[in-house]
């Protein structure tokens, strides 16, 4: 098996090192490992050499030594004190960079553990060695217990994976129930999703595994008549029935995923079937390579995703929308923001400059100002309210609302997205109706029964069912329209920062002003506001 592992190659420099990932490819019926960046690693990477210079010249003089403990000390303590330049997931980031520079760590300890012992694949000890590196809860213990003095970064982490390889490969080949048993709730979701399995049944496979391993612990694994180190036992109809009993009696309660209450309730056989499936989709799921065992892993655990500029809402301004019309429409938007700003009066727009440009408080504009604190909040709020109307206008929430959430209970009540923020709104208002009004839903939309059988089943009449769909409908809308009015007002303050702080940027250089004393407002001088805000202001008439 060995002699099979295709050869690695060199990545030939710092920021390819903590910038791309490995992928097998075949060429002309032969596999093949390759390096493919990461863009956003790429892109933070030139961010820190621009912007750092103790970090520039880590990456100038190739110390690799000094840059993993500077990635280290980032991700584990969020060290150090973070500069007004760096991004808000800098943290997030850190984590990928040292992920992806173990790759290389993942490659040879799956090739020593395939060179010692060949009973698996090497796809198969690679996968292994990456679903450490990418489990950030087992990734951080691991990192805080690393001492510097004792070995290299490399050796330390090369005879972890190289034991956990071992360890998983044993687990995996003699005990298909500890397999389904031991593994991680993100490692069967990845699983499950390589197999064909996606929302909802993902969601509730992994419900039903949960208590599936309450059960399975407590009739098999510390049954007395089990010896120590024995192959772990098949569990019989008995622990699959009392699972199903568990899953039933639970799946409706509160903060149960949502995708699990919409469903129906389950028999001893069909979640046997479940965990069949998990435990098939765990054995095969190390047989290839892809992308997706990187980054996408990582995001998999739960952190934020990259942020974005773009607003959702405005993406949603119609239901079935292209995604060129998508971007034509946030295009809109910012124009019509811009417009709306170069309009204001000269006064309004120096309040919005020292907000949100230079960051002063209401209270230092307002002694600026010789006003009331008062009077500059009313001032910031109508100037708000102006630039808010402009984008409600080209959102218009009322013409598509009603068509999206009946697009939505048809299409998505079951699996909704948990990236869209729309999708979210909705899910967080269904479970705030009332547990009749819930359970209308999920017969009608989750299970699809025929209404008649619904009212029958709820003891009401067919006409008493459509008043209920009717008022579940009107109360999903109403909280839809809410949330975008928070969405629309969140993205105006963030699109204020971005354009207003970007303006100040570009004035300070002309002042002999550094960009980071700009935003320490308690160091600059009162002449120095006010020059900066002249020059800021022939910046913002140069845009018209």
């Amino acid at each position: 098996m060995y002699t099979s592992v295709p050869r690695l190659p060199n990545r030939q420099n710092l920021v390819d090192k903590f910038s791309m990932y490995m992928t097998v490819e075949s060429d002309q019926g032969r596999l093949t490992i390759k390096w493919k960046f990461e863009p956003h690693l790429q892109r933070n990477i030139e961010l820190y050499k621009n912007q750092h210079e103790k970090f520039a010249s880590l990456l100038s003089q190739h110390d690799y030594v000094s840059l993993v403990q500077f990635w280290i000390d980032m991700a584990l303590n969020d060290l150090p004190k973070k500069e007004e330049w760096e991004p808000n997931n800098r943290v997030q980031k850190a984590w990928e960079h040292l992920a992806v520079y173990c790759e290389e760590s993942c490659y040879w300890s799956a090739v020593q553990v395939a060179k010692d012992d060949g009973a698996k694949s090497w796809e198969e000890y690679i996968f292994y060695s990456r679903c450490l590196i990418y489990d950030t809860l087992k990734f951080r213990q691991i990192l805080t217990k690393y001492n510097s003095d004792n070995y290299s970064f490399d050796t330390y982490i090369s005879n972890i994976l190289i034991n956990t390889i071992k360890n998983e490969a044993y687990v995996a080949k003699f005990s298909r129930w500890r397999l389904l048993h031991q593994k991680s709730n993100k490692e069967l979701k990845e699983a499950l999703v390589r197999a064909g399995v996606y929302e909802p049944e993902v969601s509730r496979f992994l419900f039903a595994r949960k208590y599936f391993q309450q059960v399975y612990q407590m009739n098999k694994v510390q049954n007395r008549t089990k010896r120590t180190g024995e192959k772990w036992p098949k569990p019989d109809s008995g622990d699959f029935a009392l699972t199903a009993e568990y899953y039933n009696a639970q799946m409706l309660l509160p903060g149960v995923p949502h995708e699990v209450s919409t469903g129906a309730k389950i028999t001893g056989k069909q979640l046997q079937d479940w965990m069949e499936i998990c435990i098939t989709a765990l054995h095969n799921y190390p047989k290839s390579i892809t992308p997706q065992f990187s980054l996408d892993a990582l995001r998999e655990k739960g952190y934020e995703a990259e942020f974005e500029d773009t607003p959702e809402i405005l993406e949603h301004s119609q239901v079935n929308d292209s995604v060129e019309n998508q971007g034509r429409t946030v295009k809109q938007s910012e124009l019509a923001l811009q417009e709306q700003l170069l309009s204001l009066k000269r006064e309004q727009q120096e309040i919005l400059l020292l907000y949100y440009g230079i960051g002063l408080n209401q209270k230092q504009i307002a002694e600026r100002l010789e006003v009331t604190q008062g009077a500059i909040a009313r001032r910031l709020q109508t100037i708000e309210i102006k630039l808010l109307k402009t984008l409600c206008q080209l959102s218009k929430p009322p013409e598509w609302v009603n068509q999206y959430v009946t697009g939505w209970l048809v299409g998505n009540y079951q699996a909704p997205l948990k990236s869209d923020l729309i999708h979210v709104a909705l899910v967080q208002a269904i479970k705030k109706l009332e547990p009749q009004e819930q359970e209308v839903l999920r017969l009608t939309y989750g299970q699809k029964l025929d209404e008649q059988i619904i009212a029958n089943q709820l003891g009401i009449s067919q006409p008493e069912l459509g008043e209920i769909l009717l008022r579940n409908k009107s109360k999903l809308e109403a909280a839809l329209i809410q949330e975008i009015d928070r969405m629309i007002n969140e993205y105006l303050q963030l699109w204020l920062q971005k354009v207003l702080k970007s303006v100040v940027r570009s004035a300070s250089p002309k002042l002999g002003v550094s960009k980071i004393e700009i935003f320490r407002t308690k160091a600059v001088s009162l002449e120095v506001i006010n020059a900066l805000l002249e020059e800021s202001l022939k910046i913002l008439y140069s845009l018209k």
